[in-house]
């Protein structure tokens, strides 16, 4: 390959081509069903799928088939074939929903207005994971380019992986056999330490996601007359996740959400760790004054990884400041977001923590903990000496440095699944954020 020709050519492409439709895709509200109940009626998530599908087939790949495909119900599926020539398939994945939009952009950004800036793209979506088709079929056409054989290629680009990617396992089942049996998995939607080298992610933690409902009364009462009397909902939450957190370390405390950690998995973390050295905690936006976790790169970063982590995502019960009173409330509810190391049974951990919540609750209060998403984490097979020797080159040939392989905090969740469906498969998952 002609390193210099594939750069000019990528980055030609990306800035004439692949930038402007990402732009329009950008102005698409398509939020995945979980944040979406209109989904299926608003024609977002069919517009998103009809931008990406129509700039595909402009690009007249030769031999390229191209079917968006709608099980009955569901989100629609991309399902892109382009004929190679060895036996070999190679899967590539990517998905065009998109998060909620959120609070907090700067002045003059949103999630639906793209704006280009200092080289930037800012809008909802376009790296997590809306670039995923057009880099996939970019990466093709470059081999393609020069004349570089290559194998048989099968990109799927789904709508539902921000909500746990349900229909995902439908997809795959009914296409298994257009499919094949991939000897490599690529993945372009994690995540990477820095832009300097090639960023491989060979493990991502799992999820437990639910909401925790304390009740104690079926209305509200005034506070003055009340407390003493009633218990409130809120010290009584604060109670149960105390069963699950050391509130003093962030330390989850059952060992059933723990696993042991593989001593390859430490020995990556730790070369990560060396190259990242404090952007491992200094890229995120502190308070002054505010230290993190831990100042052990390292540990910080098993910390992220392989090791289980409570966050409150959301909350309900509570009025706003201004719609205060002097109400002791009824009930008080949060959404637990649990997550959990690639070795952990997703299944068992979370039947554990309905358990944990609702057995024995004080003052014998109404608890309830209702699980909303359970996702199982991800651990890669080793990899195989040809996958190696090409990744490493690749990283040196386009970045001048080695390749850096790490975990990942977040959740695919379908990656659990395609590793149990292709057992042989060699897996490469990365990502730009």
């Amino acid at each position: 390959m002609d390193i210099d020709s594939t750069r000019q050519f990528v980055e030609t492409v990306w800035t004439e081509k692949i930038i402007p439709a990402l732009q329009k895709y950008l102005t698409i509200p398509n939020q995945s069903p979980l944040y979406d109940p209109n989904w299926s009626t608003n024609g977002y998530q069919n517009q998103a799928t009809d931008l990406i599908a129509n700039w595909i087939r402009r690009q007249n790949v030769p031999g390229l088939t191209l079917k968006v495909e709608r099980l009955p119900g569901r989100t629609p599926l991309l399902f892109i074939e382009i004929p190679g020539d060895a036996r070999e398939t190679v899967l590539l994945y990517g998905h065009l929903d998109k998060q909620p939009p959120m609070d907090g952009w700067h002045e003059g950004l949103g999630p639906w207005t793209p704006v280009l800036k200092d080289g930037r793209l800012y809008g909802r979506g376009g790296a997590d994971d809306g670039y995923s088709a057009f880099a996939s079929l970019t990466a093709i056409q470059a081999l393609k380019q020069q004349g570089i054989p290559h194998a048989r290629c099968v990109i799927i680009i789904e709508a539902c992986e921000e909500s746990g990617s349900p229909d995902l396992p439908y997809y795959i089942e009914a296409l298994k056999e257009r499919i094949g049996t991939p000897s490599l998995v690529v993945c372009l939607d994690s995540g990477c330490g820095n832009y300097d080298q090639l960023w491989v992610t060979c493990s991502l933690r799992g999820l437990l996601n639910g909401v925790l409902t304390i009740s104690t009364l079926t209305e509200g009462v005034h506070s003055g007359a009340a407390s003493g009397i009633v218990p409130s909902t809120f010290r009584i939450m604060r109670q149960l996740l105390s069963r699950l957190e050391n509130e003093n370390t962030g330390e989850i405390l059952p060992r059933e959400f723990y696993a042991q950690i593989p001593e390859a998995r430490v020995q990556q973390t730790a070369a990560a760790a060396q190259v990242l050295g404090e952007s491992v905690y200094s890229e995120f936006p502190f308070q002054p004054e505010v230290s993190p976790v831990s100042r052990d790169y390292t540990q910080a970063l098993l910390n992220r990884t392989w090791r289980p982590q409570l966050a409150i995502t959301g909350a309900a019960g509570l009025p706003s400041l201004d719609k205060s009173g002097n109400v002791l409330r009824p009930v008080t509810a949060v959404k637990v977001s649990l997550r959990i190391p690639a070795l952990v049974d997703a299944a068992s951990a979370v039947a554990f923590l309905k358990h944990t919540l609702e057995t024995n609750p004080p003052y014998g209060a109404k608890v309830t903990f209702e699980p909303e998403q359970t996702a199982y984490g991800w651990n890669a097979p080793a990899l195989e000496p040809w996958l190696e020797t090409s990744l490493k080159r690749a990283s040196l040939d386009f970045f001048g440095k080695e390749a850096c392989y790490w975990g990942e905090g977040g959740t695919i969740p379908f990656m659990a699944m395609l590793g149990e469906k292709f057992p042989r498969a060699q897996f490469v998952i990365t990502g730009v954020l």
